[in-house]
């Protein structure tokens, strides 16, 4: 084979491969933002208060073929009851070719929040330890970096307000979307 000709094939190979050099990688990377709908329910002994609520937040992960981590921020927000948390997440997800179902765990802790009763000052929260369950579906879209995700999430943090100097723990549960953006 002639230089030209070994020449020419080497180049037509690497522009080949190099376009799906990222396509084989065993993990992404990926951001996104997250938007929930849903209520919650302070428990303080006889004397539980419900409300409806919404949730903010913002999404850094690894996406790896059976699993996915990633570290979560949310806003939670009521007329009552405003609430920050920083959580770790872990999912299991069934590898399917567009929908993927996954159920996932977290544990973080709440921070910077205050529940205001109805004619009483502000309570602020408690830094306390923070737990929650998710169970969605994840529509991967494969011409586009992007990824959309529907779940259902239920939090739990013990001892979040004191009420009438009774602990108050605080049940949270929503539905989301989470739109993730994959580098």
């Amino acid at each position: 084979m002639n230089p030209k000709s070994f020449g020419i094939l080497t180049a037509t190979t690497i522009m080949l491969t190099a376009g799906t050099a990222n396509a084989n990688l065993l993990f992404d990377l990926y951001a996104g933002g997250t938007y929930g709908f849903g209520g919650y329910t302070l428990f303080a002994d006889d004397n539980d208060i419900s409300q409806s609520a919404q949730s903010y937040g913002a999404i850094l992960g690894i996406d790896i073929p059976l699993f996915r981590i990633e570290l979560e921020y949310n806003y939670l927000n009521s007329d009552k009851n405003e609430t920050n948390l920083a959580m770790v997440n872990a999912y299991f997800k069934i590898p399917t070719p567009v929908l993927k179902p996954y159920i996932g765990a977290g544990i973080g802790t709440t921070f910077s929040g205050k529940y205001t009763p109805t004619n009483l000052p502000h309570i602020d929260t408690d830094d306390t330890t923070a737990y929650q369950g998710l169970l969605g579906i994840t529509l991967d879209l494969p011409a586009l970096p992007f990824n959309i995700d529907i779940e259902g999430r239920v939090l739990y943090a013990p001892n979040t307000f004191e009420i009438a100097a009774h602990d108050t723990d605080l049940l949270q549960y929503d539905g989301r979307v989470k739109l993730r953006y994959v580098f």
